[in-house]
């Protein structure tokens, strides 16, 4: 992660903290983790407030004595030192999560974010209006003029809130104040904040199918065996008020595939290839602000019983952003299925440094040729896309071929 947002401060200023104790809610890329306090003491600044974000390693809040002087943290922040994390009196500073946006460093009321000043602009004594870099690249990238913006940093400094205040409700400039007051059927159109998760697959995204050389294999799969077993498998659950999907399948016998086609349960690690001995799926799963990939560990050594337990509690709390990191980091193989959206075949991109990623589509009825006659099937379309720096044409057709057979046969899964 990079970055991360205060979501919500559970601890305000001049409240006593002890080493441990849960002080905010700062929401991550993929989750919204609680941030404990790593000290004794009373919660003596709140420097980014709630809604707020700030990159990795940024001063968030001071935990000190009532008597201790915390001038040289708040000294560092107005400098642009974001990295410090006690001072020479042993005071405690909460860090963010994040990088890549300064956190505010200005000191705020508890319990809210901070508000744009009406101050005017403070300038230097040459003339220079004191601004943060990010916020000065920002009004430069959207044409916003310095001067029209009010700074709610430290002395009047304008951080990044100050230019997206500007931006989305346009406080500062009276063009954009007009056009902010419009009613909603003549505005044109609406700019959407990126949440963290959004910037995070965007990252991801670039990340993959620029620099990773994909290439696609499809196949056609007959699931009438599988979907027998599907039904038997529930029908034996029913009385414990348990049942498996045609996923819960997929995922147990694309374990198994891929413990016989080692070669494809790998990573790219760029001057090498680590192959690994165990096998930990990926399940894509869909949230509010895009996509969470809970991970099924040791999917190979699992019932297909368990592995629907845990993918349903494990989405659960995936759109509830309740996960742990642990639970979506460390996939050696993905798979992502949007036979449920009515979705028959696409392409899913490789998520770095994983060289493999299944898409499923939708079980359909076809007509096909049996033994010279034509009779209608229930056929489902598997497509891998694969990194070429570690999956060859013939390597990965092996392994759909094993998986192939797996499903048509889910007795196969079991030898």
């Amino acid at each position: 992660m990079e970055e991360g947002q205060v979501v919500k401060w559970l601890k305000s200023e001049g409240d006593e903290v002890t080493n441990g104790d849960i002080i905010a809610e700062i929401e991550t890329d993929k989750a919204t983790m609680e941030l404990t306090a790593r000290g004794d003491g009373i919660l003596r600044a709140i420097m980014v407030g709630e809604g707020a974000t700030a990159p990795v390693g940024s001063v968030i809040a001071v935990i000190a004595a009532a008597d201790e002087d915390i001038s040289g943290i708040t000294s560092a922040a107005e400098g642009g030192n974001q990295t410090a994390t006690s001072d020479v009196g042993g005071n405690s500073a909460a860090s963010a999560p994040a990088e890549e946006e300064e956190a505010p460093t200005g000191a705020t009321p508890t319990g809210a974010a901070p508000a744009a000043s009406t101050a005017a602009p403070v300038a230097t004594p040459g003339g220079r209006i004191k601004a943060s870099p990010l916020a000065k690249r920002l009004a430069a990238d959207s044409g916003l003029d310095l001067a029209a913006v009010s700074g709610s940093g430290p002395a009047g400094r304008i951080v990044k809130r100050d230019i997206e205040l500007v931006l989305t409700e346009g406080v500062a400039s009276p063009a954009r104040t007009a056009v902010a007051s419009a009613p909603a059927s003549g505005v044109d159109y609406e700019d959407v904040s990126l949440s963290q998760m959004r910037k995070t697959i965007a990252r991801r995204l670039a990340e993959s199918i620029g620099p990773v050389p994909h290439f696609f294999l499809t196949i056609d799969v007959d699931m009438g065996r599988a979907m027998e077993a599907r039904r038997s498998i529930n029908a034996m659950l029913e009385k414990e008020g348990r049942k498996v999907s045609l996923n819960d399948l997929i995922i147990r016998a694309t374990a198994a595939a891929l413990r016989r086609h080692p070669a494809c349960n790998a990573h790219w690690l760029v001057d090498s290839i680590r192959r690994f001995n165990r096998v930990h799926i990926g399940v894509a799963v869909a949230v509010e602000d895009g996509l969470i990939t809970p991970i099924v560990r040791d999917a190979d050594a699992k019932g297909v019983a368990q592995i629907g337990g845990e993918v349903r509690e494990m989405a659960g709390r995936a759109r509830e952003k309740k996960l742990k990191p642990e639970e979506y980091t460390g996939a050696t193989f993905s798979i992502s299925n949007l036979g449920m959206f009515g979705i028959h075949e696409f392409t899913a991109v490789i998520n770095p440094p994983e060289a493999g990623i299944l898409a499923i589509g939708g079980v359909e009825q076809k007509p096909v040729v049996v033994d010279g006659e034509v009779v209608v099937r229930n056929r489902m379309r598997v497509t891998m896309s694969c990194d070429h720096r570690v999956i060859d044409g013939a390597t990965g057709a092996a392994f759909l071929a094993t998986l192939k057979s797996m499903l048509e046969e889910p007795a196969a899964i079991l030898v």
